[in-house]
């Protein structure tokens, strides 16, 4: 059986901020409300002509300088979004035919914030098979695009951002130890953005292109039931949670971590997210918060980091990994 192993890990934010300063110039608002709620100091924004493959691409190219990796050899390319380019064609497509990778299969994944860790899994089993041998898996979103920025209970929360890895064979290191996944589509109107349908479980949805978001019912759900599906895959692993050096949730809300760590009785100081300064950037801000803690020297070869996404659906999905990457060549440029 082979072993799959992340080799390589780039990111990529846009350069426009957005902050909670200017947020009080669009919407009824204020700086230390935004941060008392959220924790949100800033996010990142595309431009109108910046669209989720661009930001794919940069986090890939980023990837590629500091590891000094090549992607010609690439046999799958795997994008986890809600917010693709097109409906069709996917943007793992695009992102095929940009980057010159001549032999790969590309598939988008909608699993909304925890599609980077489906995308993961989806990955190690087409490694563990044999069907596959290097895998890019990419999470990006440009929610700005689909944010009302009229309503101050979701455009406070948004940001861009994009994180890519490689998924390679290895037959001697394996980087995963273990997962999670489920579903709830009983809460499915809660997070939805309105497409062909008119209803979600019987339910009328706003006639909108904009994301629409329940957060308080998201909220209860998340603290109700994510901190026990996380114990479900330290149960299989047969794992403490004090062996487990790094806790990467997605980064929806400050607020929304802190209860979670609280019921797992885990430190904040070893739980690393992305929110502060990128907002909530869905299927990225895990890659996004995982960057983080390599580019502060924090995360190190060896330590056990545990992946928790969750978002609309309500889907959720939990992986937890040994942390071995190949050696990092040039250091990364600042986000």
């Amino acid at each position: 059986m082979l072993s799959p192993r992340i080799t390589a890990i780039g990111t990529y934010v846009p350069q426009r901020r957005l902050t909670n300063f200017d947020l009080e110039q669009m919407v009824d608002t204020n700086n230390e409300w935004i941060i008392q709620r959220t924790g949100i100091k800033e996010r990142r924004i595309a431009r109108s002509d910046e669209y989720t493959s661009d930001l794919c691409i940069s986090a890939v190219k980023d990837m590629m300088l500091r590891y000094n990796k090549k992607i010609d050899d690439v046999d799958m390319i795997i994008v986890a979004t809600s917010t693709p380019d097109f409906p069709f064609p996917s943007v793992a497509s695009i992102i095929q035919n940009k980057l010159g990778i001549a032999n790969a299969g590309a598939i988008d994944l909608s699993a909304a914030c925890a599609g980077f860790v489906y995308a993961l899994h989806t990955a190690q089993g087409y490694v563990t098979s044999g069907l596959h041998k290097k895998i890019l898996v990419i999470g990006a979103d440009t929610i700005s695009k689909i944010t009302d920025y009229t309503d101050r209970s979701t455009c406070i929360l948004f940001g861009d951002g994009a994180g890519a890895v490689l998924v390679e064979k290895d037959v001697k290191s394996n980087s995963f130890i273990g997962f999670h996944l489920g579903s709830d589509g009983s809460g499915a109107q809660h997070v939805y953005r309105r497409g062909l349908s008119g209803t979600v479980n019987d339910t009328e949805l706003l006639d909108t292109r904009y994301l629409v978001q329940n957060g308080r019912e998201v909220f209860r759900w998340v603290v109700r039931n994510i901190p026990d599906n996380i114990k479900v895959i330290l149960d299989k692993t047969q794992t403490s949670i004090d062996q487990v050096n790094w806790f990467i949730p997605h980064s929806a809300n400050l607020r929304l971590i802190e209860p979670i760590c609280e019921k797992l009785d885990y430190p904040m100081t070893k739980t690393l997210y992305s929110l502060v300064n990128f907002g909530n950037t869905s299927a990225a801000t895990i890659p996004l918060a995982l960057d983080l803690g390599i580019r502060e020297g924090k995360v190190k070869d060896g330590d056990k980091a545990l992946l928790y996404g969750f978002g609309s659906g309500l889907v959720h999905a939990g992986q937890l990994l040994e942390w071995n990457l190949d050696e990092q060549i040039n250091a990364p440029k600042p986000l």
